[in-house]
């Protein structure tokens, strides 16, 4: 099979500047005022309702350092420090103009910021961190992609991650089906952290693998592929994640593996306002609209949580 590389690298690098038009769960619930919140259990941001969810399996008093990869906008490491002055963060981003974000963001917390490709960071650099933190980029990273071109040369990056590819689907007995997109960056920077024994890792992104309960199919419809699905977004593509492969090898690599939907994280308070939003066809106002993607984000989102 030919494949070809896709990659965010220079988009990210060289022409990121906003994150206005990419509504993540994270920055859809960061506003005290969101619409989002409303329909929360505990309403309140994506960080606050992450860190006593991850309460129930960390002694976060024996944390000291820990490390976010791609943090956006910075507003979930704002929550951790808030909640927790003991922490110390270093944020790792590829973006220029999201590092400079974060460091306003933090502003007077303790915080260490880092413009680098988080793949290319050696695997002692990931040692120092008890926790390891991906939220919702894990789809960012490079993806091997189908292709029919059989006569373009290929560059030395899509044979490294070809043969990276080969080499994993060996290891960890993965199944690559022909015709298939290999989130190779995913896999990678994975097998990287987990190598080095990292005590806790928390990944989430859009799944192709998943499906809302089944108690819940009248109100919420969530199409799942089972492959990779492209993601269109400005100036880039985006995939989505193949989750069985990464909770496989981390597994394989000794890790206890917790996973589900961002709908755990994030339990929605059923009421009879949200019921009604829900078996709308078609939203009749913004606030409406904005909830029905919203509610759909938290099932379309898987995560795992991994611990040695």
């Amino acid at each position: 099979m030919s494949y070809r590389l896709n990659t965010t690298e220079n988009y990210h690098a060289h022409e990121l500047d906003t994150l206005g038009w990419e509504m993540t769960v994270c920055n859809a619930l960061y506003p005290e005022n969101s619409p989002c919140r409303s329909v929360l259990k505990n309403k309140a941001s994506l960080g606050v309702n992450l860190y006593h969810f991850l309460e129930k399996y960390i002694s976060f008093k024996n944390i000291r350092n820990y490390l976010e990869i791609g943090g956006g906008m910075g507003y979930l490491s704002l929550d951790f420090l808030k909640l927790n002055s003991n922490l110390r963060a270093t944020l790792l981003d590829i973006s220029p103009y999201l590092v400079g974000r974060q460091k306003r963001t933090l502003g007077k917390y303790d915080g260490r910021f880092e413009q680098a490709d988080a793949l290319k960071k050696d695997e002692d650099f990931f040692s120092r961190f008890n926790l390891v933190i991906m939220n919702e980029n894990l789809g960012d990273l490079p993806a091997l992609i189908p292709s029919d071109d059989n006569k373009t040369i290929p560059s030395q990056e899509l044979i490294y991650y070809q043969n990276k590819a080969e080499r994993l689907s060996r290891k960890y007995n993965l199944r690559f089906d022909a015709e298939e997109v290999i989130n190779i960056g995913a896999l990678s920077l994975l097998e990287k952290i987990c190598r080095v024994g990292v005590r806790y890792i928390y990944l989430s992104e859009h799944s192709c693998e998943a499906v809302a309960p089944e108690n819940l199919h009248e109100l919420i419809y969530i199409a799942s592929a089972g492959f990779p699905e492209k993601i269109s977004l400005k100036g880039h593509d985006e995939y989505t994640i193949k989750f069985s492969h990464l909770q496989k090898m981390a597994q394989l690599l000794g890790y206890k593996v917790l996973r589900g939907t961002l709908a755990d994280i994030l339990p929605l308070e059923f009421n009879e306002k949200l019921i009604s939003t829900l078996r709308m066809k078609a939203a009749a106002t913004d606030e409406q609209e904005i909830i029905q993607q919203f509610v759909y984000d938290l099932y379309k989102y898987e995560y795992l949580f991994l611990k040695t």
